[in-house]
């Protein structure tokens, strides 16, 4: 008999590609048979709810998420992990952001503000990402009253660093170069993977966790098998069991394959 595994996905440039802005037919196609087969499809991904806009194709299959970096998981209306940052901790990062005058969206528990003095978020989000919903932005001060999921600063990773040092409390997660998403320390995709399995009482050794950037780190070493997309970073790659194609080469279907889950 088959191992059934819990199978997690990152959305963008594994899921979704970049240029199309897709999930491409063999993903949809594969991940209906591996569903078929027993298998658990899971979403891992650092957008948090709200801008989850781009999976209606696969809606039905999906048995769970692990959002915003893994600082907010649920299955259905159940929270299954919900880790939010130090609030003084997110009060300096945003104060730090209007002083220095970059863009920034700050994701509580509800809603989500947008701070975008130089059309990056715009420009990044909108027209590169294909992101919606942006524009049910709430003030930055209404939405620091609740509990802070994810601040994503659109700053370098030379003052990363720099501004990571004073806040003990996060962690960052970077995916893209001209941001990065932090999130509260013990907040990453591979503690929500670990939550979920945990939750379900999956066996953590029968995970599969695919991914393409550097916020996918923790999932793909954490995962029992640990899957780089061909698209992926090279430090990601060098943390995986295993290196697919690109995820517009039918990468996804391609690795499932391999394994023999479809």
């Amino acid at each position: 008999m088959q191992t059934s595994y819990a199978l997690f996905f990152d959305i963008d440039g594994t899921l979704v590609s970049f240029e199309t802005h897709q999930i491409p037919a063999s993903t949809i196609l594969a991940l209906t048979q591996a569903k078929a087969n027993g298998h658990k499809v899971f979403i891992a991904t650092g957008r948090p709810p709200i801008i989850i806009t781009n999976l209606g194709a696969i809606e039905h299959l999906i048995d769970g998420y692990v959002t915003t970096n893994g600082a907010y998981c649920f299955v259905g209306d159940e929270v299954v992990a919900c880790k939010s940052i130090p609030p003084h901790e997110a009060r300096l990062i945003v104060d730090d952001a209007i002083e220095k005058n970059y863009g920034v969206i700050v994701v509580g528990e509800k809603d989500v503000a947008v701070l975008d003095p130089q059309g990056q978020v715009d420009e990044i989000f909108r027209q590169h990402l294909a992101v919606e919903n942006l524009d049910k932005a709430k003030p930055v001060e209404e939405v620091l009253q609740q509990r802070i999921m994810q601040i994503t600063p659109f700053f370098s990773k030379d003052y990363e660093a720099e501004l990571m040092a004073r806040v003990p409390g996060c962690t960052s997660g970077r995916w893209h170069q001209a941001f990065t998403d932090v999130t509260a320390l013990g907040a990453d995709k591979g503690e929500g993977l670990l939550a979920m399995a945990k939750h379900l009482g999956l066996n953590p050794d029968h995970t599969m966790a695919f991914g393409d950037g550097g916020n996918d780190t923790t999932m793909v070493r954490k995962a029992g098998v640990g899957i780089a997309m061909g698209n992926a970073i090279d430090e990601l790659k060098a943390e995986a069991d295993y290196i697919t194609a690109s995820v517009d080469d039918e990468g996804v279907r391609k690795a499932l394959q391999h394994f023999g889950l479809i």
